[in-house]
């Protein structure tokens, strides 16, 4: 019987990546067969979406929260529509923005990485970098050297000129008096330097829950978009800086509600400090470094006028009533304007009064006495200052309120923009001390209009170091305009800074060593330290006294001078 033979018939099942190579050269016509295993890699690096993107509607100023679910996390902004989404998988907001708009590529704002979807796959190509820069400019040293020699234009992706540093900040409300303040801190050397680079502050450690660091994160991302030279626009939204200015100070400063300048600068600044972890010494902190000087207060207690004089006589001999000296901090000096004139001339107009900037000063050298009056006594005190910053802040004290009505001093102080010696307010011994104690002007913040909220304007003028020249910036409105110009406004807060190449004529160091020196001194951004401070009281004062942190300090500090407000541990001056 003859064996069956059985046959099996295998079926021609051609190899998998061999269909998928035949069905490539079918599709392409003829392309290049690209191995499956590298289809992905190439697929990363040749987007075929990438001419979708529309870099004229991209704006990364403004909060990175989704448009639909208002959410923080996982945030991505569409390249097409500039529109904010959250997530990348299925389901999500950003996914099903994707599929039924047919906008493909998306920039997670958080890692700065592009993605296609619904693909789900990343784009990695070079032309996209123009963008990543825009969302988060970075400066290198020798960058950051360069600004203030640097007096070429920059063209933004619009095709406007600008100058980096010289930006307009949209007024979304009422927020001009936020605006004059940030654009003046960004014309500081020193402060916009240390926050151009985000390794000198991102280690800092705050205690779980604190969101005042918020604010030191907003304020470096707003100063890098302020001097950033390839802006697609030429113009700045501060919406993400005045949200944490909002949520760090408790709605005190709004965006909606017009407020006043120095009152934000005071807590500003103090926020600032205290939010780098600073303490009460001078190394401890970019503001300290920068705006910190020093004063002694001394105060002479009167007794009450309507007692008989053997209880004058008394009262006196009490240590109470003797001559107190406090050596105090200071962030800006408050200068008293004279009080306007009550009726007009003979031509039957108005005076508006002048006053030489020199004349406001003298309240510091130390001679001048000044009374301060409560419903008990009378105080009798003179400021004699004993340290120059490297920064000056003047505050002309242009408002008083009473209750009937809030009212303006339209008195104009005459001051020169360059070659103020402020040595001339110093002790001998003092002066010579100090190595440079010449200033120059570099901001002048302005209030027009009627006195009360809401009733006003405010601009600022700055200098451009790099082309020397200055300008007038009122929200949007960027004009250049003559130095002659600025000493005819009614001038609200200034800013000096110290001149390096006109040494003090009588300096004297002592032992070799330059007292004074350290403090003038050019701060760079790896010397710089990390510091803190205490908020800053609710009544603004002559030198405005800035509180150590620490509570035992805190106490000792505010012994003389200084009260605790009440529950939220505001301090409040008594000058």
């Amino acid at each position: 019987m003859a064996a069956t033979m059985k046959v099996e018939v295998k079926p021609n099942v051609k190899p998998q990546s061999e269909i998928i190579h035949k069905r490539s050269a079918e599709d392409d016509d003829g392309a290049d067969i690209v191995p499956v295993k590298d289809a992905k890699i190439d697929r990363s690096r040749s987007c075929p979406y990438l001419d979708t993107i529309n870099r004229s509607v991209l704006d990364f100023d403004f909060e990175k929260l989704c448009s639909i679910s208002l959410s923080h996390i996982n945030v991505y902004a569409c390249m097409v529509c500039g529109k904010y989404f959250q997530g990348r998988g299925n389901n999500t907001h950003a996914y099903t923005h994707s599929v039924f708009e047919g906008h493909h590529v998306f920039l997670n704002l958080l890692t700065q990485k592009f993605y296609c979807l619904p693909d789900n796959y990343q784009i990695i190509d070079s032309s996209l970098d123009d963008i990543i820069y825009v969302l988060n400019p970075t400066f290198s040293d020798a960058m950051i050297r360069k600004l203030d020699k640097n007096p070429k234009l920059s063209r933004a992706y619009d095709g406007t000129t600008y100058l980096p540093g010289i930006v307009g900040l949209n007024n979304i409300k009422a927020n001009d008096y936020c605006n004059v303040v940030l654009q003046s801190l960004s014309h500081v050397g020193p402060l916009r330097n240390y926050f151009l680079k985000e390794d000198n502050y991102k280690h800092i450690k705050r205690p779980p829950g604190d969101i005042s660091f918020l604010l030191v994160q907003r304020f470096g991302e707003l100063i890098r978009k302020l001097w950033n030279p390839c802006n697609f626009k030429a113009h700045v939204s501060p919406h993400e800086m005045l949200q944490a200015v909002v949520l760090c100070s408790k709605k005190k400063f709004q965006i909606t509600v017009q407020g006043d300048p120095i009152d934000f600068l005071s807590w500003f600044l103090n926020a600032m400090h205290s939010a780098l972890n600073g303490t009460k010494k001078l190394s401890s902190s970019i503001i300290n470094k920068t705006f910190r000087g020093k004063m002694l207060v001394y105060s002479r207690k009167f007794p009450n006028a309507e007692l008989s004089d053997a209880e004058k006589a008394k009262l006196s001999l009490e240590e109470e009533y003797q001559e107190q000296v406090a050596d105090m901090p200071w962030l800006y000096l408050t200068c008293d304007l004279p009080p306007p004139p009550l009726y007009p001339d003979e031509s039957r107009e108005n005076i508006i009064p002048q006053v030489p900037f020199a004349t406001l000063l003298s309240k510091f050298n130390g001679v001048t006495e000044k009374e301060y009056k409560t419903h008990k006594d009378s105080t009798m005190k003179r400021f004699q200052l004993t340290r120059l910053p490297s920064f000056i802040i003047i505050y002309f004290k242009r408002f008083n309120k009473n209750y009937f009505v809030f009212e303006k001093n339209p008195t104009i102080v005459n001051f020169p923009i360059k070659n103020i010696d402020f040595g001339d307010l110093l002790s001998p011994e003092t002066r010579a001390e100090h190595k440079y104690t010449t200033y120059d002007l570099v901001a002048n913040i302005i209030h027009d209009g009627d006195p009360g909220k809401g009733k006003g304007s405010y601009r600022c003028h700055v200098l451009h170091k790099g082309q020397g020249k200055w300008y007038e910036m009122q929200d949007l409105h960027v004009a250049d305009i003559l130095p002659q110009m600025i000493t005819l406004s009614e001038s609200y807060i200034q800013v000096f800074e110290v001149r390096k190449d006109i040494p003090n004529p009588f300096y004297k160091p002592k032992d070799g060593v330059d007292l004074d020196g350290n403090s003038q001194t050019e701060i760079s951004s790896d010397q710089m330290e990390i510091s803190a401070d205490l908020n800053a009281g609710e009544q603004r004062n002559p030198n405005h006294v800035q509180p150590p942190s620490g509570q035992d300090d805190k106490q000792n500090f505010t012994d003389d001078i200084v009260i605790m407000d009440g529950d939220d541990q505001t301090l409040t001056t008594l000058l």
